[in-house]
């Protein structure tokens, strides 16, 4: 590892997240989950529900699979190869959405099923390399460089789009807007972005070597050791309470990320276009905060910032819920970009300060698990409870009381004595 350079290994691995990061901005959220609603889809209730119960699916298999999958990349390595192994996946079935025309519904949810499964399994070998690269007294500042660059990556992209494809008369590139070819083609630009900037990971970041080496592990043994792993996990109360408030909270987070462009569409009546640059200005307002309080994370710790984070987040998304005013939806759509960024890197940062360092792929599968397993609550709430009530603003608050709970479970956990118990104190 000594001979790349700290700096060239850190910023190799920061370039992850500017390369990933448009695929949950442009699809996701902003640009073909407002598509999907409006073109593919019957009707933009009916297209709400399915997308989300799509996503609900995609968080499903990955939460079942990450712990499996970060047990045997800590016993047998290849880290690294299982990252690149599930991006080109969610590349490819990005690629794939291309395709995909109105009408079309089944085959459009089976790839974001995939695409998203992908991407978030690649997020656990991802987050795991975070505790190697960089010192403790160092790790929230990198975790918010990461989550900063992912951002600047995000904006930039829905710039481009909105530049080449949405807003001219004309598309660039030969493109037309017959069929919404100029929209689906905005995956292509992701999926490219994707694979491109995840070069300097691939050259400069190195595979650390698992500190056991086994070479054959059956399936069964496997799940036998995940049970002692599980056991091990529940005697670090830190972890435990840290995952089961990210568990609650992280659904909140996830279902404004995932229907916020769909809401100020279908709620305020924004056009695409409006929805692209509230998009630009979210990622401004995000990477800005992600970036500034990375510092205060290391200065005042994870748990601070996080709880911080949660009481803006609260706020921001009360005024979404009770306003009808465009412009108040844009200041809340603000304030959540502020907040939001550090929410999300502070919980790296304070998950990488937690876990044992020979177990680290291990333990970030099972914060990918407290993450992903159970959100598909949020996304499935929000669309029972549009459904139900035929309004997307009563699906919206179900986001309130997660990030209430989240918080309140935070409250009482103990950092320092966490980072302790696995040597992880600052110098």
């Amino acid at each position: 590892m000594k001979s790349i350079s700290g700096r060239l290994m850190v910023g190799s691995w920061a370039c992850y997240d500017f390369a990933n990061s448009p695929f949950t901005t442009l699809v996701l959220t902003f640009v073909y989950a407002t598509y999907f609603t409006q073109a593919i889809a019957a009707d933009p209730i009916t297209g709400t529900v399915l997308w989300s119960r799509a996503i609900a699916l995609s968080a499903l298999i990955a939460g079942v699979c990450s712990p499996i999958l970060g047990f045997f990349a800590d016993r047998l390595g290849y880290r690294k190869n299982w990252l690149i192994f599930f991006t080109v996946m969610c590349a490819a079935a990005t690629v794939g959405l291309y395709g995909v025309l109105p009408g079309q519904v089944a085959t459009a949810l089976i790839l974001i099923v995939i695409a998203n499964t992908a991407y978030e399994l690649a997020m656990v070998f991802y987050n795991a390399f975070l505790p190697d690269i960089t010192p403790v007294e160092r790790i929230g500042r990198i975790s918010g460089y990461g989550w900063g660059l992912g951002y600047l990556g995000g904006l930039l992209v829905l710039i481009f789009v909105l530049i080449a494809f949405v807003q001219p008369d004309v598309p660039w590139f030969g493109v037309t807007k017959i069929d919404g070819q100029n929209i689906r083609a905005t995956n292509v630009v992701v999926a490219a972005w994707l694979v491109v900037f995840s070069v300097p990971f691939v050259l400069w970041v190195p595979e650390v070597k698992p500190s056991i080496s086994h070479r054959k592990i059956h399936f069964l043994s496997s799940l036998s050791q995940l049970q002692i792993t599980f056991r091990r996990i529940l005697k670090f109360k830190e972890v435990c309470r840290f995952l089961m408030a990210r568990f609650i909270f992280n659904n909140g987070l996830v279902t404004i990320f995932l229907f916020g462009g769909i809401y100020a569409a279908e709620s305020f009546g924004f056009t695409l276009q409006e929805v692209l640059i509230f998009g630009i200005a979210l990622n401004v307002t995000a990477g800005f905060g992600a970036f500034l309080m990375g510092y205060l994370d290391d200065l005042f710790g994870g748990k601070k910032t996080i709880i911080i984070s949660l009481v803006g987040l609260i706020l921001a998304v009360a005024l979404a819920v009770l306003t009808s005013s465009k412009l108040m939806l844009w200041v809340s759509g603000m304030v959540i970009g502020v907040f939001s960024g550090p929410n999300q890197s502070a919980s790296r940062s304070l998950m990488a300060r937690l876990v044992p360092s020979d177990s680290q792929a291990q333990f970030f599968g099972f914060y990918a698990f407290s993450g992903k397993f159970t959100a598909f609550l949020g996304p499935l709430l929000f669309g029972i409870v549009t459904q139900w009530t035929g309004s997307q603003r009563w699906g919206l608050s179900v986001v309130l009381v997660m990030l209430f709970l989240g918080m309140l479970i935070m409250l009482p956990l103990d950092e320092h004595k966490g980072m302790a118990r696995v040597g992880r104190v600052l110098s």
